[in-house]
């Protein structure tokens, strides 16, 4: 896997830009010498505007026609993440979200009702995360699929009450569950399955939609677990116990990868304020941000 470094500035350099198109760096270089692609030589060197690398896309032509583009609105969809939700906001990118589930915001982002979608669907089969999702739903759009970060996921239940150390421990107790169709609930009845947990004996409480909403049936008393984040866990106060490491991944649109507050998310991302926040907040691995997953 190669990492793609977000650029600081308004121009890409050559790998960047070959990496974002899934061209050889050869054939960058033949695009600027036939003046196919707007850059710039003032520096010694090739430089690639970001806005009219981006216009320029937007104007590719197939058999003399302007290709159909959807007007993608400036929103992040799929999975609920608070590092994730936290950055959007204090980066000041003016970048919206709605998250309502892996599954929802992929299937959002196929119909162009976004520009990004936050995934962390874990695939038995293979053991792999997201990239079989994305190539089984996502393989005719303009994207690529970075990692965000790893989290630590697992049971999450209060500080009175005994210890929880293993999925079957749950059983007969009061359950949160998250909604049908997101990676939460996908990969909670997969390792059920391995363990042989029998669902029908958990007693269900309502359907949570986000990570804090199911850790706040435990603050109630309306539950007694959840399997969630331990970032979450640790910012209400209650007990964890890891069972798997997952993969978050941002499936984004290629066109709007270039678009303003898009950048700027990007490079709040980069920063310094950006890595205590995560370090803080308990349960992350993002020293492999920014990693190019797959390409569509």
């Amino acid at each position: 896997m190669t990492k793609l470094a977000f650029p600081d500035h308004e121009y890409l350099t050559v790998p960047e830009l070959a990496e974002l198109l899934r061209l050889k760096e050869r054939k960058i270089y033949d695009l600027a010498a036939s003046g196919d692609v707007p850059c710039s030589r003032a520096t010694g060197k090739l430089l690639f505007p970001a806005a009219e690398v981006r216009a320029w896309l937007n104007q590719a032509k197939s058999g003399g026609a302007a290709m159909p583009e959807i007007e993608r609105p400036q929103v992040l969809l799929g999975s609920h993440d608070p590092l994730l939700d936290w950055s959007i906001r204090q980066s000041r990118s003016g970048l919206a979200s709605y998250f309502d589930g892996s599954m929802d915001g992929l299937a959002r982002f196929v119909k162009g009702e976004g520009i990004a979608a936050g995934l962390h669907l874990h695939d038995s089969k293979s053991g792999t995360w997201n990239i079989p999702a994305a190539q089984q739903l996502a393989a005719d759009q303009n994207a690529v699929l970075i990692r965000f970060a790893n989290r630590q996921r697992g049971l999450v239940f209060p500080d009175t009450g005994p210890v929880l150390s293993t999925l079957s421990d749950i059983e007969g107790l009061r359950f949160v569950p998250r909604q049908p169709e997101s990676g939460t609930d996908l990969l909670f009845r997969d390792l059920a399955m391995e363990t042989g947990l029998d669902l029908d004996r958990l007693a269900l409480t309502d359907v949570a939609r986000s990570e804090d909403e199911a850790v706040e049936c435990m603050r109630r008393n309306e539950a007694d677990v959840t399997f969630g984040l331990e970032t979450v866990a640790r910012s209400y106060g209650l007990r964890f116990t890891p069972l798997v490491e997952e993969e978050f991944a941002l499936l984004v649109d290629r066109k709007a990868w270039f678009s303003q507050g898009f950048q700027v998310f990007l490079q709040f991302c980069q920063s310094e304020s950006f890595a205590q926040r995560a370090d803080s907040m308990g349960g992350y691995d993002i020293s492999r941000l920014g990693e190019v997953l797959w390409n569509a």
